[in-house]
């Protein structure tokens, strides 16, 4: 049991390549939801993000995609460009069904459109700019 938990701790290599690639680096701006995961602001105005909690982050977000047992009813969209490259990415790592650029309205509802699906999953790279797809996932009761 100890073995299988070793896994799931943050290792030395995991901190080098979160610091290599910058993901510890916020924006000048802090949002209050974003608050509790801030360590510290440098003296530029940016604020470095605790590691250890986007540790935390990124073990249960893997844990509600590995509960999915068919990896196509995991749907994952970007509408930004920043996410679409991750997004491709990801679906191909995985196997999820990826929607890279611009969401059409009616996909998760209207079973007459083309592209029409019925995701269990939905993973958003950003929230903000992503909205319809989640506030038109949200009517059907599935996991964002």
């Amino acid at each position: 049991m100890s073995r299988a938990l070793d896994v799931l701790q943050m290792k030395e290599e995991y901190v080098l390549k979160f610091l290599v690639s910058g993901i510890h680096l916020g924006g000048t701006n802090l949002d209050f939801q974003v608050e509790q995961c801030i360590n510290k602001r440098k003296s530029d105005g940016i604020y470095v993000i605790n590691l250890k909690r986007t540790w935390e982050k990124l073990l249960l977000a893997a844990h509600a995609i590995i509960a999915i047992k068919n990896p196509a009813e995991v749907s994952v969209i970007s509408s930004r460009n920043t996410g679409q490259r991750a997004v491709l990415k990801f679906a191909a790592a995985t196997g999820a069904t990826p929607v890279a650029g611009r969401f059409t309205p009616g996909t998760f509802t209207n079973q007459i459109q083309a592209a029409f699906q019925e995701p269990r999953l939905l993973v958003v790279a950003d929230p903000t700019a992503s909205y319809g797809s989640i506030l038109c996932q949200s009517a059907h009761h599935c996991s964002v």
